[in-house]
């Protein structure tokens, strides 16, 4: 183990170039949900940072199943006619295609569709275009294609909502067509026979966050229900659509919420051989959760998954319950699961042992099932997984689940390569310029433009900034992938560029493009003018957006058991991330040659906690120094048969607590300083017995802070100053210019 941090060889220490922003307290709130719920203050203010302000919501959230849903005729007003279409295709025998996309949402929805379709008595057949040759979303070639085969109903998933001239075509080739996807809506809409996409509906509703996958589990279930024929097919459908709406990053509310958790229930005992193969060769390990009852009753007055303590019989028992910005959350530590087990399981043979865990965490899809789907999308052949999730033959689906573990590999190789290269350029051409850019364009020959958005997605990790980066086909066009930050709109930064772009789509947070090689000057120009618009120099940092403060001394069994109660977390409803003050760093060394291992400690009323924690891909950053102040999610460590509650480490920075705190009060410690091109005073004086730093600005209105306390005043005197919380950014920051200023004059 490596030596306590004192005796580091000395260099220059850099920590994260983050920003903190800490939800703002609300005792009284937060003591209303704890009694009336039985909660923990700590949880209760977690439910107040993901809106949630009074019982009845509350209630809704720790309990989903007391969710009254409307039906999704009422929500979505092409539904019906949709319906219509697909059962009089099935009656009559017409031919039906299922446009696809090669992404984990894409082909979830693919092989659920395919599998409730065929169940129903559907001709039915699939078509994804590929990734390499004609890029996202159907195009002229399918349409013609599938109609010179008799086809009569082309059924779009995950896709198509931009897609003006294929529809159109298509239409007038005597196609119908029905159009289910999620995207952001453009300004025109396609001819389609009917469209479902959630953001066409009311944005109350709770169908309104559903991915590509859930508006296709809708119009499963709902066509199933119509057709009478919902036996034998309802937990097959859910378990695909928890698979990709976790892939996808979908937010886990309103009815996503409700279906996953059950989902999660339902996956490690799913009858699918290709859900059990990708469950053996991922690794992935169940947990037995405690004290909660079955799945619950079905949706819309169909039963769906029963179980003990559940409300309603459904297909399957339940065993127990369970108690896990959009693109590039994942991607960015999509490989960290792989970190501790470097070796992949023993090759399967079709009578291997299958294991059999409880439940599932969000996790274990976001880190090890879906990065092996989505690794099929990114570089191989989609109709891997199309088989891998729709066959019914064991062996099959092991050789899938194979093939996935083995192109994840080469994925991961591929992302490590093309981040470096990009990194590279960046620190040599573009650097120095960020500040003024406020947005990265990166393009390179020769790199899989298939895995390009995962590297974007580390870029924005690292730079904190939007992010698009392309490579060559050909000599002549660009494709590319953008990942964004949360203060700046990634589709409608295209749609500003749309003169200078070929075909181009996405949402807030990710998106893909293409362009001519000659436009990339003006397209690098064109984002910095809108990126220039909306961000200003305070958003060029990674964002952490931090719960609440607790001391080591907290951290227990105890409390991890009771931040399960926010299980399934994901989009909008994060794990809880924690902060606490003022950490030693007494050991600490480079594992897995990226990562760091740590001992932290901090002392409490003269008592010293300890406790061990992980940094993923935080090898730039050591040494760290010591003391800092940490932001961490909770982690359990099963070891020898041991547990123990460890950290994840996911920022730092230095202490808001200086030594220049304890000066000696015979001495007493004062400066000048400026901040933002403001003039301020500063010093620490002593106060019923205690220092604090006292911040005066140009007008008389002073900050006073005491070290430990959270809390500070502001005002023009101590009776009528108002309590801030000095942990909000504002503040931080020109606490931190007055310590800095003292520390330089005591020196």
């Amino acid at each position: 183990m490596q030596q306590p941090t004192p005796e580091f060889p000395r260099r220059r220490q850099q920590l994260p170039n983050q920003r903190w922003q800490i939800y703002p307290q609300k005792p009284a709130i937060q003591q209303e949900l704890a009694s009336g719920m039985n909660l923990s203050p700590i949880v209760s203010q977690l439910l107040i940072n993901r809106g949630i302000q009074t019982l009845e919501e509350a209630q809704i959230f720790l309990n989903p199943e007391s969710l009254v849903l409307p039906s999704p005729l009422e929500d979505f007003p092409d539904l019906a006619i949709s319906l219509e279409l697909l059962q009089n295709a099935i009656v009559s025998q017409e031919k039906i295609v299922i446009c696809g996309d090669y992404d984990a949402d894409g082909m979830t929805s693919t092989a659920l569709l395919l599998r409730s379709l065929r169940w129903l008595g559907a001709q039915v057949d699939y078509a994804i275009p590929s990734r390499m040759h004609e890029g996202y979303g159907i195009n002229n070639r399918i349409v013609e294609e599938y109609h010179s085969k008799g086809v009569g109903l082309i059924l779009t998933v995950d896709n198509g909502i931009s897609a003006l001239e294929p529809i159109a075509r298509a239409r007038e080739l005597g196609l119908k067509v029905i159009i289910t996807d999620h995207h952001d809506i453009p300004q025109q809409l396609p001819i389609a026979n009917a469209i479902l996409n959630p953001k066409l509906i009311h944005e109350s509703s709770p169908y309104r966050g559903v991915a590509g996958v859930g508006v296709a589990y809708i119009v499963a279930v709902s066509l199933a229900k119509q057709m009478g024929q919902t036996q034998g097919i309802l937990a097959p459908m859910l378990e695909l659509f928890t698979l990709g709406t976790i892939a996808d990053l979908a937010p886990l509310n309103g009815v996503n919420r409700r279906w996953v958790k059950r989902g999660l229930q339902q996956l490690p005992k799913s009858k699918l051989p290709g859900v059990q193969a990708l469950i053996q060769v991922s690794g992935v390990q169940g947990r037995r959760d405690k004290g909660a009852g079955g799945v619950g009753s079905g949706e819309w007055g169909v039963g769906e998954a029963g179980g003990q303590g559940g409300r309603g019989a459904g297909e399957a028992g339940g065993a127990g319950g369970a108690g896990g910005e959009k693109k590039g959350l994942s991607e960015a530590y999509s490989d960290r699961g792989n970190v501790s087990k470097q070796t992949s399981p023993s090759s399967p043979t079709p009578h291997s042992p299958l294991p059999t865990p409880l439940s599932l965490k969000p996790e274990d899809i976001g880190f090890r099932l879906g990065p092996r789907i989505n690794a099929i999308g990114r570089l191989a052949d989609p109709q891997i997984v199309i088989e891998l999730l729709t066959t019914d033959d064991m062996g099959i689906a092991l050789e899938k689940a194979m093939q996935c573990e083995a192109i994840n590999r080469q994925r991961q190789e591929m992302c490590t390569q093309i981040e470096q290269e990009a990194i590279a350029m960046v620190e040599t051409l573009h650097a120095t310029s960020l500040p003024q850019d406020r947005v990265l364009v990166v393009v390179q020959p020769n790199w899989h433009h298939g895995v390009i958005g995962i590297v974007a997605s580390r870029l924005v990790e690292r730079y904190g900034v939007p992010v698009f980066i392309g490579t060559y086909e050909g000599e002549t066009h660009i494709r590319g992938s953008a990942r964004g930050i949360p203060e700046f709109h990634v589709f409608e930064a295209l749609e500003s560029s749309q003169d200078l772009l070929g075909k181009f789509g996405g949402h807030k947070a990710a998106g893909g493009f293409s362009l001519r090689k000659e436009n990339l000057a003006a397209l690098r120009s064109r984002l910095s003018e809108f990126a220039n618009k909306c961000l200003s120099l305070q958003h060029l940092k990674p964002l952490l957006k931090i719960d609440t403060q607790i001391n080591l001394n907290q951290i227990n069994h105890q409390l991890y058991q009771q931040l399960h109660v926010l299980e399934p977390c994901g989009i909008d409803n994060p794990e809880p991330l924690l902060w606490t003050p003022n950490v030693q760093v007494v050991e600490q060394q480079i594992v897995g040659k990226v990562h760091l291992k740590l001992t932290l400690t901090q002392t409490i009323d003269n008592q010293r906690h300890k406790i061990k924690a992980i940094a993923w891909r935080w090898r730039d950053y050591f040494p760290l120094p010591s003391p800092v102040d940490i932001a961490y999610k909770l982690r359990e460590n099963h070891f020898n048969g041991n547990t123990t509650i460890e950290l994840e480490l996911l920022g730092a920075r230095l202490p808001t607590q200086s030594h220049v705190f304890f000066a000696s009060p015979s001495t007493p410690l004062k400066t000048t300083f400026e901040y933002n091109q403001r003039h301020y005073t500063c010093g620490i004086y002593q106060h019923d017995s205690l220092q604090e730093l006292r911040i005066k600005n140009s007008e008389g209105k002073v900050l006073v802070v005491q070290p430990g306390h959270p809390v500070g005043l502001l005002g023009t005197n101590r009776e009528q100053a108002k309590q801030i919380d000095v942990s909000q950014p504002q503040y931080n920051s020109i606490i931190q210019a007055a310590l800095k200023a003292l520390e330089s004059v005591r020196s």
